[in-house]
């Protein structure tokens, strides 16, 4: 027995309680100050300042660590203090493409001047729609026109005129009927009848359908140039509305063309721009009368609709690179999409349908994701990785390229992507995706580890103490005397297991640090004490050990037998830990064992039960083999 007492653990020896003189810094936790840096976790702190700093390709980040350690709370507050230091990225506008309406131009600009060049296409449309139809109502217009159509006229008017003489000459008289121009013969001046045709000699009729044929042929001729002069005075009709529109519109153009003359795509826009209304003048002309068209459900299309700009990616608000925390990471979240409008019977959609997604308004800073989330859409991850390895976004529909039928779309073009990518995630998660993954390792080479304990030393202890005060001060509740403060320490190693280390499972401590001040409030204390911490504590282990307290009646009522005095040959006492809910405990349990002499060796028990690896089955194997 005197053996046996060296192994038995004095009671004040299984915690160890936290005196006062730890803690004679401060009185209460209202003596100190918020932390500045985030508490306990100098490792993963150093990785995400390196992973941060790194703007080279592939140098993602991958946050680590089990829940409850504060690792979103972290990174929300890091990436928000390092973008604020950040550049603002340019604003993102898709523009109508004049040479292929189904693949939108994508143009970038300042931080603000997106929202202002939308508003100058905006106000260029609706000066547009006033000044050509006003162009067109003056009266040097009309006269201009109709000086053209009556010159054809009047030459149409020679044509036949010189066809109608030629015919005389020949002996055939023109006349129009409904159906037509004919030419009819005449003899001595008069027009021959059906019967005095078919009375005259054959070689006389003959010679008479010879001049027929070639009155025909002349005839087919005037029509032909009278064909050609109506295409001539169409064409001069459309340079004439083309000359009297670009008077009329051309200082609006010349005005953007200056103001934009810095940014080569817009100018090439613009110009492509003037051109094309020039040439659809007449959707223009007939908008005075009639009312603008909206693009709603089972509505015609707005005509004007190319001639708009859709502000895709704006930035104006930014004070410096943005940080999009993206809650639900489904696809169309993170990549945008592309919408359709419904008409009779059909779909329709345009480059103002085009929607930006979460890695559209990251780009330029930094998309903070949940990788659970990301994985569990089964088109979201090979996207992202699609998305990082190429360094571009591009908005395209879920399933375009699984189609049996291709439909009509649009093709955005995709916009250059510069965003850092921060998953956060469990350790299970990070090493099965580097096991079996072989683009994660390129494309995230930032691991940011998040550790459960820290060292119990007086640094962390004040650094605990702050922590109080910051979730007190943010909450408002009642701050924690130096007795209460010691309880919440005492509670942090027992998470931590260990007497010289504090849990860094914040999210545990700070229910602790609620519900103590709660039970603070109700007895209207001025400070949390130690006894509002045990009572918080208590209340917590009492809400959730109904199943413990169950098993130790079946104890005490000798239904579960286990013997706690005296000896017995094969058979020992054990304790077992039992979790429900969050909570665990204790659970004794009898060990009995049997030994006789056997026949086969040595027996590998982990081996028989599929539990042992090849290293170990082989250490065991090696060794019967030697005995």
């Amino acid at each position: 027995m005197e053996n046996m007492k060296k192994y038995i653990v004095p009671v004040e020896k299984l915690r160890k309680v936290c005196c006062g003189e730890e803690l004679d810094f401060c009185r209460t936790t209202e003596d100190m100050q918020p932390p500045e840096d985030f508490i306990g976790q100098e490792r993963a702190v150093r990785a995400m300042q390196f992973g941060l700093s790194m703007n080279a390709p592939g140098y993602n980040i991958f946050v680590v660590g089990p829940p409850g350690t504060g690792k979103s709370t972290y990174v929300q507050a890091v990436v928000s203090q390092a973008a604020s230091a950040g550049t603002v990225p340019d604003d993102w506008c898709y523009i109508y493409n004049f040479s292929d309406k189904d693949r939108p131009l994508a143009v970038s600009m300042p931080a603000g001047e997106g929202r202002g060049f939308k508003r100058d296409v905006e106000e260029l449309l609706a000066d547009l729609r006033v000044n050509i139809p006003k162009a067109f109502e003056s009266g040097d217009y009309e006269n201009q026109k109709d000086a053209i159509i009556q010159g054809v006229q009047q030459k149409m008017t020679g044509y036949f005129h010189d066809l109608e003489v030629a015919a005389l000459e020949d002996g055939f008289d023109m006349k129009r009927t409904p159906n037509g121009i004919i030419f009819i013969p005449l003899k001595d001046g008069k027009p021959l009848s059906a019967e005095e045709y078919e009375n005259l000699p054959v070689q006389e009729r003959r010679e008479m359908e010879e001049i027929g044929r070639r009155l025909h042929k002349k005839l087919e001729d005037t029509f032909h140039n009278g064909r050609m002069l109506e295409k001539q005075a169409a064409e001069q009709i459309a340079g004439l509305e083309k000359q009297i529109a670009l008077f009329a519109i051309g200082p609006l153009f010349d005005r953007l063309l200056e103001k934009y003359d810095k940014f080569p795509p817009i100018i090439d826009y613009l110009k492509m721009y003037l051109k094309d209304v020039t040439d659809n003048l007449e959707i223009f002309k007939s908008s005075a009368a009639a009312p603008e068209r909206r693009h709603g459900p089972q509505e015609e299309q707005d005509p004007f609709i190319r001639y708009r700009v859709n502000l895709f990616v704006h930035n104006a608000k930014n004070g410096g690179s943005p940080v999009v925390i993206e809650p639900s990471s489904h696809y169309y979240n993170l990549f945008g999409k592309i919408e359709y409008r419904s008409q009779v019977l059909s779909l329709n959609t345009d480059h103002m349908m085009v929607k930006p997604g979460s890695i559209h308004r990251a780009n330029g800073g930094y998309l903070v994701l949940q990788a659970k989330d990301v994985l569990s859409d089964a088109f979201a991850w090979d996207t992202l990785k699609k998305a990082l390895k190429y360094r571009q976004a591009t908005v395209e529909n879920i399933g375009e390229q699984y189609r049996l039928v291709p439909t009509v779309t649009l093709r955005p073009e995709p916009i250059p992507l510069n965003v850092k990518v921060i998953l956060i995630g469990s350790p299970q998660l990070y090493h099965l995706l580097y096991s079996l993954d072989e683009d994660f390792q390129k494309l995230f080479k930032v691991k940011v580890d998040f550790d459960t304990e820290m060292p119990r030393n007086p640094d962390n202890l004040r650094q605990y103490a702050s922590f109080v005060n910051a979730v007190c001060q943010r909450e408002s509740l009642r701050h924690f005397s130096r007795d209460g403060l010691a309880r919440i320490i005492e509670y942090g190693s027992r998470l931590a297991g260990h007497q010289e280390k504090l849990s860094t499972r914040f999210n545990e401590v700070i229910e602790i640090v609620y519900e103590a001040a709660a039970w603070a409030q109700a007895e209207d204390s001025r400070y949390v004490e130690a006894i509002h911490v045990d009572k918080a504590l208590r209340e917590k282990v009492y809400r959730s050990n109904r199943l413990e307290e169950k098993l130790q009646e079946l104890l005490t009522q000798e239904k579960i037998l286990v013997d706690t005095s005296g000896r017995k040959v094969g058979q020992v006492n054990g304790l077992y830990v039992t979790g429900s809910g969050g909570y665990a405990f204790g659970r004794p349990a009898r060990i009995t064992a049997r030994t006789y002499m056997g026949r086969g060796g040595i027996v590998n028990i982990e081996r028989e039960t599929k539990m042992s690896g090849s290293i170990h089955s082989k250490g065991v194997l090696t060794l019967a083999g030697y005995l």
